[in-house]
């Protein structure tokens, strides 16, 4: 029997597309289960404000009757007007390893996407840059923050293979904290903050960062304005995605910095790594999952790096290093020694320069491919 494809139009074909990667990377330790229902409301036009922007089509293939790859394909308006191009996406794609499996789901939204007028295809990327984003190239064998996607070490080989080439790489940091800070990193901090009327904000309650959470995106859409993958995200998105992210934060890894204006000149957002308690879930809260998630909230051992801004104006001032330093000292108080990044893209020097003053090493890298649609 062959290879059939079929576009995603009722609940037993979303059920297939969401629940494919819980097979195909059930016997794999490094694999990090998303919620499996955040999943598909991703991808439910009711509940995820990126379709606004955003036409989708999902694709499933079926094999022997079952279940053996998925692709999705998005057309952004919100991308295409930054770029002033017809730049199709390709995302979520999983399969098997049967290069006739990648090539008829690739080749199936390939299609779609010229039949729309697109003249590139990039991915795998998401809805945004807050959405999944890239394929890991390297690293197969550390575990993913919860942030970041783990994938198939022979995916690269049939991108290649079907006329993918590179566009862009992320790359992702493990750093060590040390016992303490040098003397004269205390120094610079105050001297920074002295020169620039700088005011860091440290929390303890969820109540206490409610006022900034708008402010924490205002800045964030400043502050990437420039990198690849982003665009200035909408109210509504930004609504979606503070209520599906704030709630899980811990406020003592929250670091605010305002400036002489009490405006918000940098955020560094970190949380307790989740990545072995969501192994532990396997998808879902009931009936234990929201046990071994609030345990690990509560008795972190590592953390990740989730998310820093900095005002464009102020990125070669010091802020992130005064970002950094506030959340060493936490890390300190809780005994936490390891810090897993998210992706950072390889041509955002100012981001990754954060690093320079602590212990670390790049230890995975995720690839966003292009193929020109003839």
């Amino acid at each position: 029997m062959g290879i059939i494809i079929k576009e995603v139009i009722d609940k037993q074909t979303l059920n297939d597309f969401v629940k494919l990667p819980y097979v195909l990377y059930k016997s794999n330790k490094y694999w990090v289960p998303p919620m499996i229902n955040d999943e598909r409301n991703a991808l439910i036009p009711d509940k995820n404000p990126a379709f606004d922007f955003c036409k989708v089509k999902l694709w499933v293939a079926y094999k022997n009757n079952k279940c053996v790859g998925r692709i999705g394909g998005i057309i952004n308006s919100l991308w295409i007007e930054k770029e002033g191009k017809k730049i199709g996406r390709f995302t979520r794609t999983e399969f098997i390893d049967d290069i006739e499996v990648s090539s008829l789901l690739l080749s199936t939204a390939e299609k779609w996407l010229k039949e729309e007028g697109m003249v590139e295809v990039q991915g795998p990327l998401g809805f945004s840059n807050l959405d999944h984003q890239g394929c890991l190239i390297e690293g197969h064998d550390w575990l993913p923050s919860v942030a970041s996607d783990y994938h198939m070490d022979y995916y690269l080989s049939h991108f290649e293979k079907l006329g993918y080439e590179k566009e862009i790489d992320w790359l992702e940091f493990r750093i060590t904290f040390p016992e303490a800070l040098p003397e004269k990193s205390y120094k610079v901090a105050e001297m920074l903050i002295k020169r620039y009327g700088l005011k860091p904000q440290n929390f303890t309650s969820s109540k206490e960062i409610e006022p900034y959470k708008e402010k924490v995106f205002a800045l964030l859409n400043k502050a990437f304005a420039e990198l690849f993958g982003t665009f200035p995200l909408p109210e509504k998105l930004i609504e979606f995605y503070i209520s599906k992210f704030f709630p899980m934060l811990n406020p003592r890894y929250v670091k605010i910095i305002l400036d002489k204006d009490d405006e918000m000149a940098g955020f560094l957002i970190a949380l307790p790594s989740l990545s072995k308690a969501m192994q532990k879930a396997n998808g879902k809260l009931f009936p234990f999952g929201w046990w071994h998630i609030m345990r690990a909230l509560k008795k972190p051992t590592e953390m990740d790096l989730m998310l820093t801004g900095v005002k464009p104006e102020l990125q070669r001032m010091g802020v992130a290093a005064l970002l950094m330093n506030d959340l060493w000292k936490t890390a300190n108080d809780d005994g936490i020694k390891q810090v897993e990044t998210t992706g950072m893209l390889e041509n955002n020097n100012v981001a990754i320069q954060m690093w320079k003053s602590f212990d670390h090493i790049q230890h995975k890298r995720k690839r966003c491919f292009k193929k020109t649609l003839n």
